[in-house]
């Protein structure tokens, strides 16, 4: 199940551990991504928290947790290549995955079709 939040987060849902990453309509318009600065694995994240910041050549930007968890994957590949985020930035440049703590944030989240009509 994949869902998406106001501010181009999305976040795909498979048993209780959420994969996140921007959203193809943020990868545009920031640019060609040069850095994504990635959270701890281990680290508590709570709902609207900034995750971590994606930089491009345009700017920098922060990308909130669109669900609280722990943080129990980083997308190293990100690391040597950031801009496998303008590539494929709703697939292989996935950022982090949380394991969740509270499945119900979900509810708050917008279906694509809602996100896609909000821009």
């Amino acid at each position: 199940m994949k869902k998406f939040t106001k501010t181009h987060e999305w976040v795909d849902v498979e048993g209780k551990i959420a994969t996140i990453g921007i959203t193809v309509h943020a990868a545009e318009e920031l640019g060609d991504v040069t850095f994504v600065e990635l959270p701890e694995e281990g680290k508590e994240i709570k709902k609207g928290e900034v995750l971590c910041a994606v930089e491009s050549v345009k700017s920098a930007s922060d990308v909130y947790s669109p669900v609280s968890g722990k943080v129990i994957e980083v997308n190293t590949e990100l690391d040597a290549s950031p801009e496998i985020i303008n590539d494929d930035a709703e697939g292989k440049g996935w950022i982090v995955k949380i394991e969740l703590s509270d499945e119900s944030e979900l509810d708050e989240l917008l279906t694509e079709e809602e996100y896609k009509n909000s821009l």
